[in-house]
């Protein structure tokens, strides 16, 4: 007898967040799900589901790193990114990403400001995101070859319409 074994989608989310914790149970039911489990772990709960078609969802789902394998849009999900690049970057921001207060000093001044930041190690990925903040014309830079900056006033009171804070 051979077992069919069902893909499930499992994201750990930190305990600290229960808004985040609810709006991905909201989203897999919303998406596909007829049940969703929450399997509490140290700091963080599971939210999983399983579910034979996940891997049509997700195809960029596959073994290995995911810096060390292509990351790319399918068709359809691009037009989903074009038609709502904001809700892409909220969940890009979320996952790899924060907002935290920029300390500067230039002339024996103190500055403090807003800042988004988001790290990745895959260039896939990254362009995504880079290309996600194209669409909605946020001005972002790299500081580093796998972090992202959003640094202008009126950049980042763009990402603030879109990402907001985690609750």
């Amino acid at each position: 007898m051979t077992s069919a074994r069902v893909p499930v989608l499992r994201i750990s989310c930190s305990d600290c967040w229960p808004g985040l914790i609810e709006a991905c149970d909201d989203a897999m039911r919303a998406v596909l799900a007829e049940k969703v489990q929450r399997v509490q772990q140290q700091g963080c709960v599971n939210v999983q589901s399983y579910g034979k078609h996940w891997p049509c969802l997700l195809p960029q789902h596959g073994p290995g790193k995911k810096h060390e394998r292509p990351i790319v849009l399918a068709d359809w999900q691009r037009t989903i990114v074009e038609a709502h690049p904001g809700h892409f970057l909220r969940g890009l921001f979320h996952s790899d990403g924060c907002r935290v207060s920029n300390r500067v000093t230039m002339r024996g001044k103190r500055y403090v400001y807003p800042r988004y930041m988001f790290v990745n190690e895959s260039t896939d990925i990254m362009g995504l995101c880079q290309w996600a903040l194209d669409l909605l014309g946020i001005a972002w830079r790299m500081n580093r070859r796998n972090s992202l900056s959003v640094a202008r006033r009126e950049a980042v009171a763009a990402l603030d319409q879109h990402v907001g804070p985690k609750s």
